[in-house]
């Protein structure tokens, strides 16, 4: 791979004009900058995802994440995460990163940008998110378990795996603890906790209990993968 600068989007994706220029113009300014993001402007047919948000690709101290890469507005500012249709990286800053092979899901591995843009995080890089760094998003239609706005089984299963997962291994040990309890007991709409079951109960019957219950296997699931991961590494040091 030759360049400096390695920008990612996706294949329903179009960069602005000036995309590539605005990316550069960041790396230039700031050596210890490993990673850029902007905006996507959704397109859903002929409607355009057009609300803001100030708080955008950052991880609560208690591990709920929050996204919004889709509506951010406002002046570059330093982010935690970035988003998988609109990141660019220093060549220098990922050079030892690989994306993890344990995300689960059989086309997009939901959450992969996460498990990635934290390891460079927590390597010592600054993230920074412009929203005029801009690309134009067409979601087009998926192949794999994952279909969006469907609720699939397999697929609700993989995306709180994958969260589980990152999450476990980018926080500090008390606040993995802290995490796992909110999860359980709270959750989000994606990645349904006991609060959230209640809360979707009298709209979604018994889907509400469906994506509960994939949401705790997840969970489950998640933990067993990074507690397999650290036992192997305990035993090939022995």
């Amino acid at each position: 791979m030759e360049g400096d600068i390695v920008s990612i989007t996706d294949d329903d994706a179009a960069p602005h004009p000036d995309w590539l220029e605005k990316i550069n113009t960041h790396f230039i300014c700031d050596r210890r900058l490993g990673g850029v993001g902007g905006r996507d402007w959704i397109h859903q047919g002929k409607q355009l995802l057009d609300d803001s948000r100030q708080i955008v690709g950052k991880l609560q101290w208690f591990g709920r994440v929050i996204g919004n890469h889709h509506l951010g507005v406002g002046e570059p500012r330093e982010v935690d995460i970035l988003k998988g249709v609109n990141m660019s990286f220093r060549q220098e800053a990922i050079a030892q990163l690989r994306f993890d092979e344990r995300m689960r899901g059989t086309g997009a591995q939901v959450h992969f940008e996460m498990a990635f843009t934290l390891a460079l995080k927590r390597a010592g890089w600054k993230l920074i998110y412009d929203p005029q760094v801009a690309v134009d998003h067409y979601p087009a239609q998926r192949f794999d378990e994952d279909q969006r706005h469907n609720f699939n089984e397999i697929a609700f299963l993989n995306l709180v795996h994958n969260e589980t997962l990152v999450l476990l291994e980018n926080l500090p040990p008390l606040r993995r603890g802290v995490f796992l309890l909110w999860a359980i007991l709270v959750g989000t709409r994606d990645s349904l906790g006991l609060v959230q079951w209640f809360r979707l109960l009298p709209s979604q019957g018994q889907l509400a209990g469906k994506k509960l219950w994939a949401s705790l296997r997840g969970r489950w699931q998640g933990w067993q993968t990074h507690h397999k991961f650290k036992f192997n590494i305990i035993r090939s040091e022995d």
